[in-house]
């Protein structure tokens, strides 16, 4: 693989910097950018390094800022595509336990080519939907997602993974009053509080990056989650919609 151009390698010095980041850590994140730009079939658009630098490992970063994320002892990343932000989350905190949740196979196959690239120890793949993920219930500390589906719907994938005193984090653009409605209503439903909105900057030009987050505050019921398919057909907090 090529090498880094050195304005992606001062980028990712930066973000070491600025989150404590072990040089092991700094090292896995190079050899992810480098495989995003050289494999076949990355399952992102973003493939020149200086410009995945930020817009998927800076973006994945910014997390760090919320204490929930620093804490977990496990997370998992629903809908994880070509591992952003689980994988470079994962490079970033080597305690945690993160598990990549991946439905379409394709993309799975590309996450295990990057764990075994960067030699991150500490990612698992789990080529599985979060609905029938039976594994991972009631077992998260964290759940996260970017550009999965809806807020509404996002809680309610999450919510049977989550452990009480859990934390949902999902990454959003600008910020929607009626979607956030609706997945506080939804989280009524679920045992889930929230969502709290927090205003980020991944990187200086980044523009209307938010993260929504939602606890675990009770169980969820039994009734959850649903058959795959039901929560994007019927999703929880509108007006109309029945469980």
């Amino acid at each position: 693989m090529a090498p880094l151009p050195q304005a992606a390698r001062r980028r990712l010095d930066d973000l070491g910097a600025r989150y404590a980041l072990a040089e092991s850590a700094q090292a896995a994140l190079a050899a992810f950018l480098q495989l995003i730009a050289s494999d076949p079939t990355p399952p992102t658009a973003v493939r020149d390094p200086v410009a995945a630098v930020d817009v998927h490992v800076a973006d994945a970063l910014v997390a760090l800022e919320v204490p929930e994320i620093r804490a977990a002892a496990s997370v998992a990343d629903l809908g994880s595509g070509a591992g952003i932000p689980g994988l470079v989350l994962a490079m970033a905190l080597p305690a945690a336990r993160v598990s990549l949740v991946e439905s379409n196979r394709r993309k799975s196959s590309f996450i295990g080519r990057a764990i075994e690239m960067s030699g991150v120890h500490n990612a698992l793949v789990v080529n599985d939907r979060a609905e029938t993920w039976a594994a991972g219930k009631v077992s998260q500390d964290v759940v996260t997602a970017r550009a999965l589906a809806p807020l509404n719907v996002v809680a309610e994938y999450a919510a049977p993974l989550l452990r009480v005193g859990g934390t949902l984090v999902v990454w959003t653009g600008k910020r929607e009053p009626e979607v956030e409605a609706s997945a506080a209503q939804a989280g009524k439903i679920l045992g889930l509080s929230g969502p709290h909105v927090f205003e980020v900057t991944p990187f200086a030009a980044s523009e209307h990056r938010h993260l929504h987050i939602m606890s675990k505050v009770s169980d969820t019921p039994a009734t959850f989650p649903r058959r795959p398919g039901v929560a994007r057909k019927r999703p929880l907090g509108l007006a109309g919609t029945t469980v």
